[in-house]
């Protein structure tokens, strides 16, 4: 009798709940035999683990880029490795083209970007006024609640003092001057050389990895241990997670474009400006999965709105938006994942929440890919099987 036979009787030999008496219950022990300070150590190490993520995301997050853009380019080299090119410099092309093409899209789009960007302000103002206009009140439920938090503060200030309702004495605030352009210009040069600094040590390590080929390989596969089983089961790990994060790229990549496309194209029949901006728009969020297909359902109605000057029309563009990303996101994404990675969507969806905590945006965009990593060790570890079998199909 193999495991699932064995599963199929306990589960079919468990009474149902309604049949089980509340006042006897049974008395079973789980796992009699198990150690209680090995849990404890395990639990331990796991959040220490995860203490460490956090800590060193700056270090972590650029590796794992890093890595996912060396399986995802790997297959090129490769291939311009066998045509004779060196390796050198294949990949040092190939780095060159994807970044000279996505800093000419930028610069292509920026114009149109900049526009949509100063529109979102004035279409947000146009939907408060109009939202007025609709109610017949002079006061939107937003504005209504902050003249209630603001009674409610100078009362609670009132009680404190001991003086409620005292007249004749005049309060000086003294404020902060609401735009310091030092301040925004500061902060703006940090942050885009921040974003430089990453990009650049992502570029290194993304060449250097593919300059290497299968050296890292071959220094795995021959640290593993003496025995050649286990040289075996490494190489089936490595094997299986180089074909795993390659098939969900490439799914991800064709979803991309799929979205992208349909995006463009129902909204230029809609009628919207700029069509093709919020294509490449919608192509590029799809990436960070559930927050990019709100943004751009948000914005694209906002902006909507802003053009047509009525709700109608900006609600059906943000439906065919979420349309779009309802079919793709929970219907043709969910299912070529499950096949590519062979993980259920619990599991999937559990494991990018926890990345997302753990690291943001990048958590989003790289947690399908850890959790790949993870499961295909966990499936060659005696004591990690388990774990291998919970993220399974």
């Amino acid at each position: 009798m193999d495991q699932e036979q064995q599963v199929d009787k306990v589960l079919s030999e468990v009474p149902p709940p309604e049949q089980v008496d509340p006042k006897e219950p049974p008395h079973v022990t789980l796992h009699p035999d198990a150690e209680g300070p090995n849990i404890a150590l395990g639990v331990l190490a796991v959040v220490a683990v995860l203490a460490v993520l956090r800590w060193a995301s700056a270090f972590f997050i650029p590796l794992m880029l890093g890595f996912v853009f060396y399986y995802a380019l790997a297959p090129v080299v490769e291939a311009l490795a066998r045509a004779r090119i060196p390796r050198a410099l294949g990949a040092g092309v190939l780095i060159l083209s994807i970044l000279g093409a996505a800093g000419a899209s930028v610069y292509a789009l920026t114009d149109d970007a900049n526009e949509l960007l100063d529109s979102l302000p004035v279409a947000a103002q146009k939907l408060r006024d109009v939202m007025r206009k609709r109610t017949g009140d002079p006061d939107t439920p937003l504005e209504t609640v902050q003249k209630a938090a603001a009674e409610l503060e100078r009362a609670a200030e009132d009680a404190k003092t001991g003086r409620p309702g005292q007249r004749g004495v005049q309060r000086v605030v003294v404020e902060k001057p609401a735009f310091d352009i030092r301040d925004h210009l500061w902060s703006g040069t940090i942050g885009l050389l921040s974003l430089v600094g990453q990009i650049t040590l992502v570029t290194f390590l993304t060449y250097f990895l593919l300059l290497s080929g299968d050296t890292f390989r071959r220094k795995m596969v021959k640290i593993t241990g003496p025995g050649l089983a286990q040289k075996k089961l490494t190489v089936q790990a490595l094997d299986e997670i180089n074909a795993q994060i390659q098939r969900y790229l490439l799914v991800q990549l064709l979803a991309s474009i799929g979205v992208g496309l349909a995006t463009g194209i129902a909204f230029a029949m809609l009628g919207l400006e700029h069509a093709a901006v919020w294509g490449v728009a919608a192509g590029v969020l799809n990436l960070v999965p559930y927050i990019g297909s709100i943004l751009v359902t948000g914005a694209a109605s906002l902006v909507a709105f802003m053009q047509f000057g009525q709700i109608e029309p900006a609600l059906a563009v943000g439906g065919a938006s979420l349309l779009i990303n309802t079919v793709e996101g929970y219907l043709l994404v969910p299912w070529l994942t499950s096949k590519a990675s062979r993980m259920n969507a619990v599991s999937v969806f559990i494991g990018v929440l926890a990345w997302g905590w753990l690291w943001g945006v990048w958590g989003l965009l790289l947690g399908i890919p850890i959790m790949m990593v993870i499961k295909a060790v966990c499936d060659r570890v005696d004591h990690l099987k388990p774990v291998g079998e919970l993220l399974g199909t």
